[in-house]
């Protein structure tokens, strides 16, 4: 039986193909992507200072530093200073008995005199040949032997007034009044604190770019807060052959005495400073192995791909050495809705600079 479909029928089938074709060019042909500017956040390239540094470590030793040690032995008699006390050049800091040091003394001034009366006894009997000249010769030598003895020990009865040799800040005491003690024994230490010396080794690839007077900054875990500036004073004209690497000096003045000998330091050797330098904020930065990338916003709001060359890192931010000029638009926020050309709504976000 043959069915024939009504009027109705024939218009519901007829507008199927044309319900799909208009679908299909929906989909093929419909509003470029694109059309709407994408919202993002931007960075004016700026010109600012910036510093040439290498991260180091080191330590810190005394501006100058020496363990005061008895010269000669004895009982100590008096100790005239007390720990970490502060004390002038030339100020008596221990005394060791001196009574057989002095009785010592009596006995070769007595002798001397003796010595010296003979040689005078016997050059003049050498004016009549009375005496041989070998008898004279013996003579004058025992007065100059007896001459050294009493010279030696006039010396260590100096020797026993124990004095700072410099200003400083005496450390430890290791004797006690009444101990005996041998010559060459620890007594005391004696640092001048101001300025400090920050000591590190610079690996050689770097010594073309070092100089004496360049800055270094230090940090100590002591004052995590603070830093510290230093000025390079002395290179090692010799390179550790093991490390390849080069002692280098720096004094770092340290007049509230928070510096100590021995700190473990961290330092920023500042090798060079740039005063006009092109800096971003990092996040502006599209990786891909070595090349480096940014989105630039030109005069249409179009955000264009730009290859740059970034030079030195800072905290959050980097040197543009090229491809991005002062005062040009980079994008630091929405890059992942960006395509090169698209069209681009820039917000500037009220921040200090990186």
């Amino acid at each position: 039986m043959h069915i024939r479909p009504d009027n109705g029928s024939l218009f519901a089938l007829a507008a199927i193909p044309l319900l799909w074709l208009a679908g299909g060019c929906g989909k093929a042909g419909g509003p470029p992507s694109g059309g709407m500017p994408v919202q993002v956040v931007g960075f004016k390239a700026e010109i600012r200072p910036i510093q040439d540094t290498i991260s180091l470590t080191g330590s810190l030793e005394a501006n100058e530093w020496v363990e005061i040690k008895s010269q000669i032995e004895g009982v100590i008699e008096e100790i005239l200073f007390e720990e970490g006390q502060t004390v002038k050049e030339g100020q008596l800091l221990l005394r060791i008995d001196r009574r057989k040091l002095e009785a010592q003394l009596a006995e070769a001034q007595a002798n001397l005199k003796l010595t010296d009366s003979n040689r005078r006894r016997y050059e003049a009997l050498s004016q009549t040949r009375a005496v041989s000249k070998q008898e004279v010769d013996q003579a004058v030598a025992a007065f100059e032997a007896a001459q050294a003895t009493v010279s030696l020990l006039k010396a260590r009865l100096e020797d026993a007034d124990i004095a700072a040799p410099f200003d400083g800040v005496t450390g430890a005491r290791l004797v006690s009044p009444g101990q005996f003690i041998a010559a060459g024994t620890p007594l005391t230490t004696l640092l001048h604190p101001d300025p400090m010396k920050a000591e590190f080794r610079v690996p050689e690839r770097h010594l073309s770019r070092l100089q004496e007077g360049q800055e270094v900054e230090v940090a100590v875990a002591a004052y995590p807060d603070e830093r510290f500036t230093g000025t390079v004073y002395f290179i090692d004209p010799q390179i550790d052959e093991a490390t390849r690497t080069a002692l280098v000096k720096a004094r770092v003045p340290n007049p509230e005495g928070k510096l100590r000998r021995g700190m473990f330091v961290n330092l920023n050797l500042i090798l060079q400073v740039r005063e006009k330098a092109v800096v971003i904020p990092e996040i502006a930065l599209t990786l891909q192995g070595d090349a480096a990338s940014v989105f630039v916003v030109d005069e249409t709001s179009s955000a264009q791909i730009r290859q740059v060359q970034t030079g030195a890192r800072l905290a959050d931010a980097v040197e543009i050495l090229s491809g991005v000029s002062e005062g040009e638009t980079v994008v630091i926020e929405g890059t992942q809705k960006v395509r090169p050309g698209g069209k681009v709504q820039v917000r500037y976000e009220e921040k200090a600079s990186p």
